[in-house]
């Protein structure tokens, strides 16, 4: 395959992307309901559920008898959520939980980091991946951005600012500082992944809201009327972790200079304020390949490599580049014809 010939089905990962997104939020609201209707067959209680909590049991009762047999059992297969959970006997846990267990209990515990193995060596490879293809958030973000770009149409303004990609840094340190001196994992109140996981929880199982709903309101809001996607580009811990953890990922996106044309889409639609007209993708691209589908001349592919390409200057297909090299044809011409 040439290198100015990206394989055809990179511009189509935007699309599975979105797929897995909703499969998680999905889960995240199925596996409440499994754990309700677990707890219904255990204590043997279907004459004492109100007509609500029946109709539940109902469905629940649906969906998972033609792969259950004892539901009070056999639904065990399946807990947690993207905070931490286990998925038939096979525990994964988020990395920044394990870094805030270790920072609240000021050890480590080996049997729960080896849980978070699996997600950190994942991000060695593909870099962010979790906040672009796995995190609960991103999917509530990107329809939040939607909608601003709805509001934009209208004309009614969106707040814009920039700030120092730096502060989440910040955020993720003092997190685990706080969390240290108070020996609970107090970052997890400001995260989130692991907000919603808890609060789709409590509405479902408790038929109420907890105080992080308000917070991750909060960060709508912020997206909204203060900076564009700035809660996950300036303040999120965990995409600060993440960020670090796959600085010299193996897997990243690089531009074909050869056939890009400059048009600058790429830019525009990336939600995390990188340059890759520029081929300034960084430690902070989680690879959510929008730029790949947006590209009318196909000039963005996957590298293996630990960092990105040099800048590469214009793209050979654009203005800038045609009229340099026509500029130069000429005075190239003059000097032969002068000798």
């Amino acid at each position: 395959m040439r290198s100015d010939q990206p394989f055809f089905l990179w511009r189509h990962l935007n699309k599975l992307r979105w797929v897995s997104l909703s499969v998680v939020f999905a889960m995240l609201v199925l596996l409440p309901y499994l754990h309700v209707y677990q707890t219904y067959v255990a204590a043997h209680a279907y004459d004492l559920l109100a007509p609500s909590e029946r109709q539940v049991y109902g469905v629940m009762e649906t969906l998972t008898q033609p792969f259950v047999g004892d539901p009070a059992e056999d639904l065990d297969a399946i807990k947690g959520n993207t905070w931490s959970g286990t998925f038939w006997g096979l525990k994964l846990s988020d990395p920044l939980a394990a870094f805030g267990q270790m920072a609240a209990g000021l050890t480590i515990y080996w049997p729960f980091w080896l849980t978070a193995l699996i997600p950190i060596a994942l991000t060695v490879v593909f870099g962010r991946f979790f906040c672009g293809w796995i995190c609960p958030a991103t999917f509530i973000y990107e329809l939040n951005s939607n909608f601003a770009s709805w509001l934009r149409w209208a004309g009614i303004k969106i707040g814009n600012r920039h700030f120092d990609k730096r502060i989440k840094y910040g955020v993720l340190a003092l997190g685990l500082i706080l969390s240290a001196a108070t020996g609970s994992v107090l970052i997890a109140a400001i995260y989130p992944p692991a907000i919603i996981g808890r609060e789709i929880y409590y509405a479902i199982a408790i038929g109420g809201f907890g105080a992080g709903m308000m917070f991750f309101i909060g960060t709508l809001l912020f997206d909204l009327l203060v900076a564009r996607r700035g809660f996950c580009r300036y303040l999120c811990p965990g995409g600060a972790l993440y960020s670090l953890l796959g600085r010299y990922r193996l897997l990243r996106i690089r531009r074909i200079v050869e056939t890009c044309n400059d048009c600058a889409k790429c830019n525009a639609v990336c939600e995390f304020d990188l340059d890759p007209l520029r081929d300034g993708f960084g430690q902070e691209c989680n690879n959510c390949t929008a730029c790949i589908a947006i590209c009318p001349t196909n000039a963005l592919t996957f590298a293996i490599r630990p960092t990105d390409y040099p800048a590469q200057g214009p793209g050979h297909l654009g203005r800038r580049y045609r009229s340099e090299h026509a500029a130069g044809d000429e005075s190239a011409a003059e000097h032969r014809e002068a000798a």
